[in-house]
């Protein structure tokens, strides 16, 4: 059985992204793989009026079933109104690496996909995208392209190395596949591990501090395709205060470095409208469980811990609203 998107009260990204690209800010992207993670970005976008894109990775699908997660996406708008707020709510399939998986997603509900053929050579990206782009108009479905590979780690996307976007390519891609959004790579990356000590420098505080992000090519990019929407994958910023808590409970995570989130402010204000951020969530979530747990042994009930991530997850997605994309008071 096929369901339109527009049945269970979704909207697709194409108005959204022309407001954000014309008003200087990003939608917030936020992946979920469960209730917790769903109520947290549902609470922190109404609390925001900040418009926003629920993805779902094939990851997600895997772990959390197909048909749960388009029932959680419908229950998620009618969360919103209960809780007050009119917000535009997308659902979008994050790195669909394959035609039919983006098809499933289309026929499921999804009111947005992301082709990601950019592991294959530069012409079967063309084909492979111009074909799930063919496909979703008949239904209205936004889709979002990639060019340029970004390295790092996060559920089933794997990468060893970047490689940045090529401006010259952008007209030539856009303009055979027909995408209505484009992901680039200046220099973000998949992972809390995003760039490793040595491609870093330290700071007065002893904090490692990447590499900047590759302006000059998002500069190209937005000439060679003016007011055409860019999108950010691998966006989280990797809190040091939530890696510490982490660690200080039982954790082991080393060389966390993130993308400093004044570079993601910048970028939303150019044509990047869309910025993903996963990691910082999960971080998030992690942090609360593990000091709950730590610091009251006698706890099983996953309400007296999950609780607590939720609040903190919407905490941070709040932030990231507010100080990093821009969107708030923009649904």
């Amino acid at each position: 059985m096929k369901i339109n998107y527009r049945e269970i009260g979704l909207v697709n990204t194409k108005d959204l992204f022309k407001k954000a690209v014309s008003g200087g800010y990003a939608i917030p992207a936020y992946n979920f793989n469960n209730m917790e993670q769903l109520q947290a970005i549902i609470m922190a976008c109404v609390e925001t009026s900040s418009p926003v894109i629920l993805q779902v990775s094939s990851g997600a699908r895997k772990y959390a079933n197909q048909t749960l997660l388009r029932y959680m996406a419908e229950g998620a708008v009618e969360y919103s109104k209960e809780l007050g707020g009119d917000i535009p709510i997308a659902l979008n399939l994050d790195h669909g690496d394959t035609f039919e998986l983006c098809k499933s997603c289309i026929d499921l509900g999804f009111s947005s996909v992301m082709i990601d053929g950019s592991h294959h050579p530069y012409e079967k990206n063309v084909e492979i995208t111009a074909k799930v782009v063919e496909y979703a108009r008949r239904h209205d479905v936004s889709v979002e392209g990639e060019l340029g590979v970004l390295a790092g780690i996060e559920d089933d996307v794997v990468a060893e190395k970047s490689t940045y976007t090529r401006p010259e390519e952008v007209q030539d891609f856009v303009s055979k596949t027909g995408v209505d959004s484009l992901a680039i790579s200046i220099g973000t990356s998949h992972g809390a591990n995003k760039f490793k000590p040595e491609q870093c420098t330290k700071n007065e505080e002893g904090i490692f501090v990447p590499p900047p992000l590759k302006f000059e090519i998002l500069h190209e990019i937005e000439e060679r395709l003016p007011g055409f929407p860019i999108v950010l994958h691998g966006s989280s910023s990797v809190p040091k205060n939530l890696v510490d808590i982490i660690n200080k409970y039982g954790g082991s995570i080393k060389d966390a470095v993130g993308i400093p989130e004044d570079q993601l402010r910048k970028a939303a204000k150019s044509a990047v409208c869309k910025i993903n951020i996963d990691s910082d969530g999960r971080l998030a979530m992690t942090a609360a469980v593990r000091e709950v747990l730590s610091e009251k042994p006698e706890v099983f009930d996953p309400r007296k811990y999950l609780g607590p991530a939720r609040e903190s997850l919407k905490e941070l997605y709040k932030h990231k609203i507010i100080n990093v994309l821009g969107s708030a008071d923009k649904a």
